[in-house]
């Protein structure tokens, strides 16, 4: 039987509490995951409507969206909770490892959907390429060649060396720990359309 009281320090009025356990700290709590939730809810919906829009430029079949775009949602979304102070990783490393749960799911659903493993992963992989930095990186080229002075040249050569080698670099991650579990798990992703 759930024992109800009044709780003085906020004056609510009755509510159900457990011992050592008070109404006010569970408000807390909710009051601060509920808005990182809806982020990576937020982050989740987006990228899988990001890759069932590239799945459906690249002709995969019909029967591939959804698990396209739930593949892409769980890979964008362990990127998201990665680059979160809790974890702090660079994007750089939490691109890597959201690539390598992307290649790891599309190796491991491919059989079951009767579509190779590639169906899934490219698609997949496309809303996390890093724009931000590909743009700045366009950007300080753009700049490096208008530029009138020796210091403003080096400021935008700058912007333009590092957010390329940065955009290259995740480019570089994303491919290669995409591919890892393909090259892993060879039977069961080379077997998937047989």
């Amino acid at each position: 039987m759930p024992v109800y009281r009044r709780h003085r320090a906020d004056r609510m009025p009755l509510t159900r509490t457990m011992p050592g356990y008070e109404a006010h700290e569970c408000r807390h709590v909710l009051t601060k995951i509920t808005p990182m939730i809806l982020d990576i809810l937020k982050d989740a919906l987006l990228a899988a409507i990001a890759a069932i829009g590239f799945g459906a430029i690249s002709r995969i079949p019909r029967r591939a969206y959804l698990l396209c775009g739930i593949i892409a949602a769980i890979g964008h979304s362990s990127r998201f909770l990665l680059m979160q102070p809790e974890a702090a990783l660079h994007i750089l490393p939490a691109t890597a490892l959201a690539a390598l749960i992307i290649g790891s799911l599309a190796v491991f659903v491919s059989p079951w959907a009767k579509t190779p493993a590639e169906a899934y992963l490219f698609p997949a992989l496309l809303p996390m390429i890093p724009g931000i930095y590909a743009y700045k990186s366009f950007g300080g080229a753009v700049m490096c060649i208008m530029g009138t002075s020796q210091e403003s040249f080096n400021y935008y050569f700058y912007q333009f060396a590092q957010n390329g080698f940065i955009t290259l670099s995740i480019i570089l991650a994303m491919v290669i720990c995409a591919t890892i579990p393909i090259f892993i798990f060879k039977n069961r992703a080379f077997t998937a359309t047989r």
